[in-house]
């Protein structure tokens, strides 16, 4: 016997996602990197006839070319990351190409999987110019879209061939902005718009360009560390309490002079603190990557000369600099994803004080931003704070001392307060201090939960200063979300 389960229309409010088309502009050419060559093509991936479907980055800087990049932590690691991180362990951190497609993650397809991702990797490597540099494969490989799936090879490999240097009829890499917004393109999949920003930086006197693109939408809470990393098991702190989770790609190129092991240190301390900081539903992908390339031409070497490159052993202040010139790029750029999640109307910043440590700190505001309890309420522009208390208190803390003797800090009820705050620098609106419930303005509530963009800042009151604080992003749960997921493949 079936049932048949209606819902009444006049009990549902639907909200209209708001358009997320302002955040995508035209950058100026004068932020975008030196030696560089990108585009985006629809090679037939994606059923729709002219949409980009595969990007082709290319470094052209005469000078070494360091690589970077933290992958997904999931067991079922995709070809493409796979792959990917084998470039850079036999290369010791040297690449000078991307290859990415969207309309297929191209994970969880076995040998075909792997020979394919292979395929990809040889293919661009033919696209690059000579190098001194005896590598036998230079290019890194990422893939988007419905996992379990074998990838259309024979027409991305004909898509990757149309852009040889003697195919100048279809060839059409280039490094205008037309070109960097075509690459952004290529490897959007429930995306609203291409996510891409670019600013210039000065470390000793010169000037250098960062310029960036990433996608996602959905499946997204990454945990991404460098290669051939995996779950270091529970530990109830931040990084450490992994949860399987994201698809997020991304893309980094400067024209900075970098050293390969430094610049997977600034990405890693990047990521940790941006895209490992972002959540839309809690749920992490198979192929997770977010890649770094610095090419070294904008350094001001001469004619045959190499460039010196910048380390943290040998030049802590410039690798500094680098590092948070880096960091605060990189959260803009995962700040996207969040604006751009899927069914989203509210970009929601969860700041986490005084807790015993960063790590728990960071897991903290990854429990408050991935419950769905949470997330309905936000939606619903409910200021239901007792919901953030709950979730608060799910955290377990593993002692922070080495010492067999140590216990693990507890929080303390009477010390924990709850604010919401709005955007627009207007007056914080506290519902809880110290472990005492406030009389709540509820009509001031509904004022700033209506707003798209707001902060709720829990205080632990356990004594850490600013360096155990930590941020995390994220949105609402829509009927949107569920109206996209449900029919996804389809």
């Amino acid at each position: 016997m079936s049932r048949v389960f209606r819902r009444l229309s006049s009990t549902v409010t639907f909200k209209a996602t708001p358009s997320k088309a302002h955040h995508h502009g035209r950058l100026p050419a004068s932020s975008l990197p030196l030696g560089y060559q990108l585009t985006g093509v629809h090679a037939g991936v994606k059923k729709r006839a002219g949409v980009p479907d595969l990007a082709v980055i290319l470094s052209t800087s005469e000078q070494p070319t360091s690589a970077a990049a933290c992958f997904t932590r999931n067991a079922f690691k995709a070809a493409p990351v796979i792959v990917s991180e084998d470039v850079l362990m036999q290369n010791g951190g040297r690449a000078r190409a991307i290859v990415i497609n969207s309309g297929c993650a191209n994970a969880v397809t076995g040998k075909q999987g792997m020979d394919d991702a292979w395929a990809m990797v040889k293919a661009t490597d033919a696209l690059l110019p000579p190098s001194k540099r005896d590598f036998r494969h230079e290019t890194l490989v990422m893939s988007t879209g419905v996992i379990g799936q074998n990838l259309p090879i024979s027409k991305i490999l004909t898509g990757i061939e149309e852009q040889s240097e003697d195919r100048l009829s279809t060839r059409t890499l280039g490094s205008t902005f037309a070109s960097w917004e075509l690459a952004a393109k290529a490897f959007m999949t429930t995306d609203t718009f291409p996510k891409l920003r670019s600013r210039v930086f000065t470390i000793g006197g010169r000037k250098y360009r960062m310029a960036g693109m990433d996608k996602g939408a959905g499946m997204i809470h990454p945990d991404m560390g460098p290669a051939r990393t995996s779950f270091s098991g529970f530990t109830g702190t931040g990084s450490g309490a992994k949860q399987l989770h994201a698809t997020l790609l991304g893309c980094i190129l400067t024209d900075a002079a970098i050293s390969p092991r430094s610049l997977q240190s600034a990405l890693t301390y990047a990521v940790d603190r941006s895209f490992n900081s972002i959540s839309v539903d809690g749920d992490m992908s198979t192929n997770d990557t977010v890649i770094l390339m610095a090419n070294g031409a904008a350094a001001g070497a001469g004619a045959g000369q190499e460039v010196v490159e910048i380390d943290e052993k040998t030049d802590q202040e410039g690798y500094e600099v680098f590092k948070t010139e880096l960091t605060e790029f990189a959260k803009d750029l995962a700040q996207l994803v969040v604006r751009d999640g899927e069914g989203a109307t509210k970009f929601v910043t969860v700041t986490v004080k005084s807790a015993p440590s960063y790590k728990s700190a960071h897991s903290i505001a990854s429990r408050i931003s991935t419950s769905a309890l949470v997330k309905t309420a936000l939606y619903g522009e409910d200021a239901n704070w007792g919901r953030i208390l709950a979730a608060t208190g799910s955290v377990p803390f593993l002692p922070t001392s080495s010492s067999p003797y140590a216990s693990a800090p507890a929080i303390d009820p009477t010390r924990v307060s709850v604010t919401f705050v709005p955007a627009d620098g207007s007056a914080p609106l506290p519902v809880l201090i110290n472990g005492e419930p406030e009389k709540v303005d509820e009509a001031r509530a509904k004022e700033i939960l209506q707003e798209e963009e707001f902060e709720i800042e829990v205080e632990m009151g356990m004594g850490g200063g600013p360096e155990t604080e930590a941020k995390y992003w994220t949105c609402d749960f829509s009927y949107e979300y569920v109206r996209i997921n449900g029919d996804y493949r389809s």
